[in-house]
């Protein structure tokens, strides 16, 4: 692998610099397109006409583009939410012939993006990219719509320089990514794949090849309702017995688990930190002198690769928390007749690829002829490229700058890390598709 760029390579990597203010267009007409992550139930925004945007400049390099909606995903689906509908949200994925000979190669990128609250905060529109002191400014720019566009640029540069490539290259965005996987995990149910791929996260040019999983438990306890302002027998006398107190020995069970998992040999990894349990959202109570009768908590859950068990799923870790959770009010008669409720909800499963890949070795090569110093390393939250790896396309995360704007006020990246991502996409699609006369 050459640490120097050949001639074709200064040649594709000068049209890109040269589209600087075309590559920040881009962006900017993604960046004006509503595609703020959803639950489901709420209503399509504009992904269907950002996916159309993409569809109409891939067509015109003359890629075959499928287009389509999923079907509902129903329920009792471990891996997706109940009844999320992709009316009006299309994934995309669009597939630039090779002339044959060489690896294909999968570019990936989620479109839906967090919600840009509070706008007051913003120090210009958020849905407007607005460029300030050499960095663009607006939601998604970061994560990832200004990957995206990067993508699609590169690919246009490779055909205004006469570039064909000898493997297939397979561009496919996604919804979803922000809230389950859904949409990545309804392209690799298309049969979206390629030998290898990578997906535009905002990286700082190092390649995350491994990521946490995440299941999601809601735990809930029983009370017994009474008048809080007159005293009250002993329960099993019928007294009134407050729920929100009765959380307390489950919360002290996440406490104990979670300085558990820090220590385990079993949560050790060198690219990613040990699992975690953290208490998210907790309520509780009906009325103000009333004792509450019930009270629920809900924690956010990341495992390790090394814990998904023989069926791709998180079931171990949940047998293990619910084991913990029993044991923490098995001292309290209370819970014998009325025993904790625990509902899991998505299981978002972790993936990991080898540090040499030969596509990984190859991206950081490129990069490091831009001048950027990535390494291998982990990503502690979750990407949409476990979900290609576990279906079969060895898959990691490389795009521009670092993730420390994502999801915050005045999200932004930097213009020139992004037109050198374009670039270095280009040049790595030449590398691993190889190039025909």
């Amino acid at each position: 692998m050459s640490a120097e760029r050949t001639v074709l390579e200064e040649l594709v990597v000068a049209d890109v610099r040269a589209r600087r203010d075309e590559l920040c267009d881009v962006v900017a007409r993604l960046v004006a397109l509503d595609t703020t992550a959803r639950e489901p139930g709420d209503p399509a925004r504009d992904e269907a006409a950002l996916q159309m945007l993409l569809a109409e400049r891939l067509a015109a390099l003359g890629a075959t583009v499928d287009l389509w909606e999923p079907e509902p995903t129903g329920k009792g689906n471990r891996f997706v939410p109940d009844d999320l509908d992709f009316v009006g949200r299309p994934q995309l994925a669009a597939t630039l012939p090779g002339a044959g000979g060489g690896r294909s190669l999968l570019l990936n990128g989620h479109i839906d993006v967090v919600g840009v609250e509070p706008r007051e905060q913003w120090s210009s529109d958020p849905r407007v990219a607005t460029e300030r002191d050499g960095r663009l400014y607006g939601r998604g720019v970061n994560d990832m719509k200004g990957g995206i566009a990067a993508m699609v640029v590169a690919l246009e540069s490779l055909q205004r320089a006469g570039v064909c490539l000898r493997g297939d290259v397979v561009l496919c965005t996604v919804t979803d990514e922000e809230s389950s996987g859904a949409g990545g995990r309804a392209a690799v149910a298309r049969g979206v794949g390629a030998d290898a791929g990578l997906c535009a996260e905002a990286t700082d040019f190092d390649a995350w090849v491994a990521c946490r999983g995440t299941v999601t438990p809601t735990i809930s306890v029983e009370g017994r309702a009474g008048h809080a302002e007159m005293p009250q027998p002993h329960w099993s006398d019928g007294g009134a017995v407050n729920a929100i107190e009765k959380i307390v020995p489950v919360l002290e069970g996440v406490r104990a688990l979670r300085e558990d998992w820090r220590t385990r040999a079993d949560h050790r990894h060198p690219l990613l930190a040990p699992g975690d349990i953290v208490p998210v959202l907790i309520g509780g109570g009906t009325w103000i002198v009333t004792y509450p009768h019930s009270c629920s908590l809900t924690c956010d859950i990341t495992y390790l690769p090394g814990h998904v068990d023989e069926a791709g799923t998180g079931r171990r870790v949940e047998d293990e928390v619910a084991r913990r959770l029993q044991a923490a009010v098995a001292a309290d008669p209370w819970f014998t007749d009325h025993p904790l409720r625990i509902q899991w909800s998505d299981d978002v499963v972790p993936a990991e690829i080898p540090g040499d890949h030969p596509l990984v070795e190859l991206a950081l090569e490129v990069a490091h002829t831009f001048g950027h110093a990535g390494r291998v390393a982990g990503l502690d939250s979750w990407h949409d490229a476990a979900s290609f790896t576990r279906g079969g396309t060895p898959c990691f995360s490389f795009g521009p700058d670092g993730i420390g704007s994502a999801h915050a006020v005045d999200e932004c990246v930097t213009i020139d890390a992004l037109v050198d991502f374009c670039a270095a996409t280009a040049v790595t699609a030449m590398r691993w598709c190889g190039v025909a006369p």
